[in-house]
């Protein structure tokens, strides 16, 4: 099975997003919007992981969790890979703690190794973010890139991460296998 590791905002920074994202959206049949159900930060790929590694992984997911204290997000600005001029994916970014997303990205892949499936994307740098949109073929998104450079949306407190399936196909779907709860902030 195909899976991920992932942080979800909330309702409010899904809302928000969506209603900045919305008049960018006509005129642009270049680009296949991803739809705000699957909006998410990864914090690992995957890729396929075999049922028996699956045992081996969720206690791994769990211990992570508890070790790592929630935190504060925002979604904010956007971007794209490889860049604007010829995106592929057209992405929304993050500020707030960073530091300690990152961290906690870290643990989750180093868990994931030791549980025997490893992210394939070893070595290279954690880029988070919230894919908006993806390109068939490369386009010119420096507009889009523009009108959201100076969107700053709700705060957010990531409380807990999710062990999430991913089936491609027609239309891509999301199942969420496991829910880790991050310690929570205290005072």
């Amino acid at each position: 099975m195909r899976l991920f590791v992932g942080l979800a905002p909330s309702a409010a920074a899904l809302d928000d997003l969506d209603a900045a994202c919305a008049p960018l959206r006509p005129g642009r049949g270049d680009l296949r919007w991803t739809s705000r159900e699957l909006w998410h930060v990864t914090l690992a790929f995957l890729g396929e992981v075999s049922e028996d590694r699956l045992a081996g992984l969720l206690p791994r997911l769990e211990r992570t969790a508890r070790r790592h204290l929630a935190f504060g997000l925002s979604l904010a600005g956007a971007g794209a890979f490889p860049s604007p001029a010829r995106a592929n994916v057209l992405w929304g970014g993050l500020s707030g703690d960073r530091k300690v997303l990152g961290e906690l990205a870290m643990s989750v892949g180093a868990g994931a190794r030791r549980a025997g499936a490893p992210p394939p994307d070893k070595g290279r740098r954690y880029r988070p973010h919230v894919t908006l949109a993806r390109c068939r073929m490369p386009a010119d998104v420096r507009t889009i890139v523009a009108e959201l450079s100076g969107y700053h949306g709700p705060a957010w407190t990531a409380g807990e991460m999710h062990l999430i399936r991913s089936t491609l196909g027609g239309q891509v779907r999301y199942e969420t296998l496991a829910t880790f709860k991050l310690k929570p902030k205290t005072g």
